[in-house]
């Protein structure tokens, strides 16, 4: 009675251990490998970053005389004027090893500016899409939004909400577009947003 719980628990054990031993290798494998393009990419050259895909804001198309005195959109039209004179880039999804290893290590300290640009850019576009939302200019921030989605932002709201409005006016085509748009994404937020516009 006593040996088959025996032979239960060894056999347990035994699994046990090797799952435990590929696990550990399995994780010293990938730290090798990153080690390895980390390094490869802290030796890559600068390269050129004049014709990259920077994002211009276009304020003479967006509504920015709509409710110009509420503060939260005179906060964001003054950022976006800001921001308007810098480069942009929306980087997001790539790795600090995947930058250098594409324009070269001594560029990145620039590469996170442009995308810190972007971030920050992504966020007061919806800012000031909510408050024109809310007080019911909503084709006012449906060209915000859009615009938003033109940089590729992953806001998950900017999608809801152009999806809501255009599910309200049975625009199914421009539906179905936002899907696309969510599916060329390289962010950790594409598999909820695509899955929720579905």
């Amino acid at each position: 009675m006593k040996f088959p719980v025996l032979a239960s628990v060894i056999l347990f054990c035994a699994i046990l251990a090797r799952a435990i031993r590929r696990n550990r290798n399995s994780r010293e494998k990938a730290e090798r490998i990153f080690w390895q393009r980390e390094n490869q990419a802290n030796n890559v050259r600068r390269k050129s970053l004049e014709n990259l895909d920077y994002i211009h804001i276009p304020l003479d198309n967006l509504p920015t005389r709509i409710m110009a005195e509420h503060p939260q959109v005179a906060e964001s039209l003054r950022l976006l004027q800001e921001l308007s004179e810098q480069k942009i880039l929306n980087l997001t999804g790539y790795t600090n090893t995947d930058l250098k290893m594409q324009y070269g290590a001594a560029n990145l300290p620039q590469l996170m500016e442009y995308d810190q640009s972007y971030t920050v850019l992504a966020r007061t576009l919806q800012i000031w899409a909510d408050v024109l939302w809310e007080a019911q200019h909503r084709y006012e921030a449906v060209q915000i939004m859009e615009f938003a989605v033109e940089t590729r932002t992953d806001v998950s709201r900017t999608y809801y909400l152009l999806a809501e409005y255009y599910a309200s006016r049975g625009d199914s085509r421009s539906v179905e577009r936002l899907i696309s748009a969510a599916e060329e994404l390289r962010s950790a937020n594409k598999k909820i947003i695509v899955h929720t516009l579905k």
